[in-house]
């Protein structure tokens, strides 16, 4: 199991948020965005990726989901034997959430930069239903796998892109052109852009937050009404 940041929620948790950070960074991250979300009744997951080297970065070691091999577009730009392996560790997060009481189809997923990538890579391939899953400045990993490994379960789970039109680590045509096949398969998928570089700003957060309790909304509906 990755190490992991947990914040517990004040209540009973109806539901889990795990939230994956880019190449380099850590949990830490993103943690400290918790309070501003106000959703006092879901928990929220922050792991840090294994340290490993990283070859575009001198083979330097450092949290990373998976290595990057070149920056030139290439079919091994991201071997796909680390995306396996990330794939195992965020699916063994699903599995312990659910065995604490929180089912799949309460749990969204949300990423930045290379943990964009992992959780799109995760959520089209996971066998239940998930809450919907956030792609921040993403990218789709092994796209001649995308059809053949789609999961019927998530057809018709919300997958939403955010991305900055300035990005020049992510460029805005790699992430538009992930949403575009993403929507094919995917019809509630969405797309929001903003005037910024790879980098998450308040607008997109401000976007979030409020689809995050649009969707938690809707699972105490259900709830009280069970």
């Amino acid at each position: 199991m990755l190490e992991c940041i947990e914040v517990e929620p004040e209540l009973p948790a109806i539901g889990t948020i795990i939230w994956l950070h880019g190449l380099g960074a850590s949990g830490d991250d993103f943690a400290p965005i918790v309070p501003h979300m106000q959703l006092p009744d879901v928990r929220f997951i922050f792991p840090h990726a294994p340290i490993r080297p990283v070859t575009i970065n001198g083979g330097y070691p450092m949290r990373a989901w998976y290595d990057i091999t070149t920056l030139e577009e290439s079919a091994i730009r991201e071997p796909l034997a680390d995306v396996l392996v990330a794939e195992q560790h965020i699916v063994e997060l699903i599995k312990r959430e659910v065995s604490r009481g929180v089912p799949a189809k309460s749990i969204i997923l949300i990423g930045f930069s290379q943990g964009a990538a992992m959780v799109l890579h995760v959520g089209h391939r996971y066998p239940d239903p998930l809450l919907g899953v956030v792609v921040m400045s993403g990218y789709l990993l092994a796209p001649e796998l995308f059809v053949p490994e789609m999961s019927p379960a998530n057809v018709n789970t919300p997958f939403h892109f955010y991305h900055g039109t300035r990005d020049l680590m992510v460029q805005w045509r790699r992430g538009n052109e992930a949403y575009e096949v993403v929507r094919k398969h995917h019809p509630l998928t969405r797309w929001r852009e903003y005037p910024v570089g790879h980098e998450v700003c308040l607008e997109q957060l401000r976007q979030i937050r409020f689809w995050f309790h649009n969707r938690y909304q809707h699972i105490r509906t259900q709830t009280s009404q069970s």
